[in-house]
């Protein structure tokens, strides 16, 4: 197994990418693209990189903008949906050969649909990690938000918090994420923190994330970009504990060819929580 490291120069931003290949598996000669969710980092995909590309598959994990380490953006900029998606056609350009999959989990599902809905002949299979979009906000909402977001900008210092132990790194993921064993997160909290310019240990985000995004979600747009995708598509739900949005089974029919399993014991961080079984989906899925 070789994993490799590298910086990428896209769209004026650094963003740091890991390949996973292994040059003692039968090339499959499909590139894994696996795009990682909000507050989250490439590094936390390694449990599921790793037997992907033990299965013959190229397998190239970004750190999206704002997060582990990818650059941040500079004053007088913010994270939008349209940003992520626009390094990943960049990337897409740039690493990947003819034949193309993508992964992507929670909001990295989001921009993975976005990107597959825009160009739906680049990619050959599509997997959904309750990435099927967040919850749907009426029009209405759109004043609030933006008035929250110039509110949140005003107030948001982008200085990092230090941490003050690795320990307390893990106790504040379990505040979120309670039912995985505290072993798991230990090992995914080295993965999401670094150190600064002083030696303080910090988390391996941009602070601007807390801010309230201005645009608000519209499950009408989102499906539109659903429709124009003509691959097959693997969901993967959690169970119970999972997170869904109310209207999933409209979003779902719009695909063309769309199956989906349940991980019933998962819960919405399936690639921390039950990776074996989530490797076994995914293997079997891109291997047809």
């Amino acid at each position: 197994m070789r994993v490799t490291s590298s910086h990428h120069d896209i769209r004026g931003l650094r963003l740091f990418v890991r390949r996973y290949h292994d040059e003692s598996a039968r090339p499959s000669g499909l590139t894994l693209l696996l795009l990682h969710g909000f507050l989250d980092a490439g590094a936390t995909w390694d449990r599921i990189a790793t037997p992907l590309a033990q299965a013959g598959h190229d397998v190239v994990v970004p750190d999206q903008r704002g997060f582990g380490e990818s650059g941040w953006i500079g004053p007088g900029g913010y994270y939008h949906f349209p940003d992520y998606v626009a390094d990943v056609s960049a990337l897409v350009d740039e690493l990947a050969p003819a034949r193309l999959g993508v992964v992507g989990h929670s909001m990295g599902g989001a921009v993975a649909t976005y990107y597959t809905g825009t160009f739906p002949a680049r990619v050959e299979r599509l997997a959904l990690l309750e990435g099927i979009g967040p919850g749907h906000n009426e029009p209405e909402l759109a004043v609030t938000r933006m008035e929250t977001w110039i509110r949140d900008l005003h107030r948001t210092d982008r200085t990092p918090r230090p941490i003050a132990s690795l320990a307390q790194a893990v106790e504040r993921l379990a505040v979120f994420h309670g039912s995985i064993p505290r072993d798991v997160l230990a090992i995914h909290a080295e993965q999401l923190v670094r150190r600064d310019a002083r030696g303080n240990l910090t988390w391996a985000w941009d602070p601007l994330h807390r801010t309230t995004a201005p645009t608000p979600f519209s499950a009408h747009v989102f499906s539109a970009f659903l429709r124009r995708i003509t691959c097959p598509t693997l969901l993967v739900t959690g169970g119970p504990t999972g997170w869904r949005p109310p209207d999933e089974a409209e979003r779902a029919a719009c695909l063309v060819a769309a199956e989906h399993v349940d991980l019933p014991d998962a819960g919405h961080m399936m690639h921390w929580s039950r990776p074996e079984a989530l490797v076994e989906q995914l293997v079997r899925f891109f291997g047809k």
